[in-house]
């Protein structure tokens, strides 16, 4: 099998990359990073899915980010995203690729609906207007592939995952995500001595989080079984935690010991996110990582590029 990644340099990418090399030794796989090209650029993409020639491609390439930048910059995500999803998945219709999994996101679902998330809830409600951009453009990602795969045959493919977090994740307090953000801020407390860690909002709203491995060693084994899929399939960890219990794990595996001061002026998004991933099971995902296993681990790999950082500064 001869496959194409996209988003070869994010957190997910990275993972897929990684595991697909460890599981699959035999099977070539091209890893396209923007680097190498700027697939919002229909001929840019052209030139190099031509060359790469795949039987699959796996897309996990998105313009992504936290809540901060959603909020700052919704033109961003909702453009770059669109011109992204279509040029990628316009490109592998027109040279005849069967086999596309889009990666889309939880971010799809609405705001206030029922918990957890079926798959066929997209567009049943109003989306979470924090959100609203980049879910715009996953949605219409995600519909081109059920209409490229009903018109023409093909198996176009959506993976919805929950909230992901492990190795490579961005650490940065603008773009991280929940988990991201909670062990870079507890870190920088515990380096500086500081007593309390700010946490937007109240800390209740709770959040269904997967270890990034877990996902990409389950994606790299359905690689040749996407036509056993349904057009959507939610694929999560199963269980959520409050956003206090995610800071609380982040303390306890950094060893913080102050307190969380809450900022209740600050948007928290939605209360609840949990996705039901019973059709992912039906097909044998099961993640094995428990949240704080998980975060030991990207723990490790955040402190040992910090202490890398710092001694290159010095």
């Amino acid at each position: 099998m001869r496959a194409l990644l996209t988003g070869g340099n994010g957190m997910l990418g990275r993972s897929i990359a990684e595991q697909w090399r460890l599981a699959r030794p035999d099977d070539e796989l091209v890893v396209v990073t923007r680097a190498e090209a700027d697939l919002r650029d229909p001929e840019a993409t052209r030139a190099v899915f031509a060359e790469a020639r795949p039987d699959v491609v796996i897309h996990a390439a998105a313009k992504v980010g936290g809540i901060v930048a959603k909020l700052e910059h919704p033109t961003t995500y909702l453009l770059d995203n669109l011109l992204l999803d279509a040029s990628v998945l316009s490109t592998a219709r027109e040279l005849g690729i069967r086999d596309v999994l889009y990666i889309a996101s939880a971010a799809v679902y609405p705001e206030h609906y029922r918990q957890p998330f079926l798959e066929q809830d997209v567009l049943a409600a109003p989306l979470e207007p924090a959100n609203e951009g980049y879910a715009l453009a996953k949605i219409a990602g995600l519909k081109l592939c059920e209409y490229i795969s009903r018109e023409y045959g093909y198996n176009y493919r959506v993976a919805v995952p929950s909230n992901l977090y492990g190795p490579n994740d961005d650490y940065s307090l603008s773009h991280g995500h929940l988990i991201a953000a909670a062990l870079a801020k507890v870190h920088a407390a515990q380096q500086s001595g500081a007593d309390s860690v700010d946490i937007w909002g109240d800390g209740t709203a709770r959040r269904e989080f997967t270890y990034v491995v877990d996902l990409a060693e389950w994606i790299v084994a359905q690689a040749g079984n996407l036509a056993e899929w349904p057009a959507l399939l939610n694929l999560g960890q199963g269980r959520d935690h409050s956003i206090t219990e995610y800071y609380e794990a982040a303390a306890a595996t950094v060893g913080f010991a102050g307190t969380f001061d809450y900022d209740t002026s600050k948007p928290a998004g939605m209360h609840e996110r949990i996705l039901d991933s019973s059709a992912a099971r039906a097909l044998g995902w099961n993640p094995q990582t428990s949240i704080l296993d998980g975060m030991a681990e990207a723990y490790r790999q955040f402190d040992d590029t910090a202490v890398s950082r710092k001694a290159s500064q010095s």
